[in-house]
């Protein structure tokens, strides 16, 4: 009888042990939210798709995507991290636009609620780096240097006019490529404005700034166009990513393969790469969106999970260039 009893008992105990000690029972989700600049960008969206993709190798990470919803807006970023937040996200991996107002106003609290932080694309400025665990993306002053160094080769005699254009300014991945394409034109590291500077001058009206606003970024290109300043360098996509781009440039395709007017842009997107075939774009330099994200997501999970920080702050990935030439073979699947 006390036999029967005792097994009675063990049963019953090991009925009641917590459903979390079974070995069948699923880990708890880990959260990543990912933002961008901007939601409707298939650069944002191919990073979201990395982290997915990372996602896909653990059962217990799920990818969150929200931005902005039409143009680089720091207030959107700020209220969509803030929301982000609310939801219980365990990370945050994002591409900051404005480094003082997003940490301000949303990091901070991110910081006071444990939150950690991983920037892909666009990092904080150095002040605010104590907010984030690393950097993940490209190098943006070498980025900088190499859409400068592209245009060397179609200077002119005497001083050549160059048009720098740009999203937000004061978006840091994008002033680092500002920087880069004047040190790589004038020789000189104080990034001061091009005038004359070593044959080099920047158009008069330059830069354009367009907030990720593509409608206006597309109308600052067509007024390059129709002045016919040699050179455009736009440090992002941009005008390229304008649905209307291939209809409204169509009528500079001439211009643009005589070299009469050159059309150096960052970024290889889908829409980017119909373009440069039509020839209506002279070259675009290419960056590895997708791959921030995954091991953005993936070095996020070994913090989370194995309390393991980045080996590395800063964790650049290379770039590529696209021509008219190599169009079908310049770029890579992450």
């Amino acid at each position: 009888m006390g036999f029967q009893i005792s097994r009675v008992l063990t049963m019953v105990l090991l009925c009641c042990l917590p459903l979390a000690a079974t070995a069948d029972t699923p880990a708890a989700k880990i959260v990543i939210g990912v933002i961008g600049k901007t939601k409707n960008d298939s650069f944002y969206e191919q990073s979201f798709q990395g982290c997915q993709a990372f996602a896909a190798s653990k059962s217990q990470v799920q990818c969150l995507y929200d931005g902005p919803k039409a143009f680089q807006d720091i207030r959107e970023q700020v209220s969509v991290t803030k929301a982000m937040l609310d939801k219980g996200v365990d990370g945050i991996m994002i591409s900051t636009t404005d480094s003082q107002f997003l940490s301000d106003n949303a990091l901070r609290l991110a910081k006071a609620r444990n939150i950690p932080v991983i920037t892909f694309d666009s990092d904080l400025l150095p002040e605010h780096q104590s907010y984030r665990l690393a950097y993940v993306g490209t190098n943006n002053f070498e980025f900088g240097v190499a859409l400068g160094n592209y245009a060397k080769q179609f200077k002119q005699t005497g001083v050549t006019p160059v048009c720098i254009q740009s999203g937000h300014a004061s978006t840091p991945n994008l002033n680092e490529r500002i920087r880069g394409v004047r040190f790589a034109l004038s020789g000189h590291d104080d990034n001061r404005r091009l005038s004359g500077d070593n044959g080099w001058s920047e158009y008069s009206r330059c830069p354009f700034y367009n907030l990720g606003k593509r409608k206006m970024a597309l109308s600052q290109l067509e007024l390059l166009l129709r002045k016919q300043v040699p050179i455009y360098i736009a440090v992002a996509g941009f005008a390229q990513f304008s649905p209307d781009y291939m209809e409204r440039i169509a009528p500079y395709k001439m211009q643009i393969a005589s070299q009469t007017s050159v059309i150096i842009s960052a970024d290889t997107e889908s829409v980017q790469l119909e373009a440069l075939a039509a020839g209506l774009s002279t070259v675009n330099i290419g960056q590895r969106p997708f791959e921030m994200g995954r091991l953005s997501a993936q070095m996020m999970y070994e913090y989370l999970v194995n309390q393991q920080l980045p080996a590395k702050s800063l964790n650049y990935l290379g770039f590529h260039y696209c021509t008219p030439q190599t169009v079908t073979t310049c770029t890579r699947n992450d």
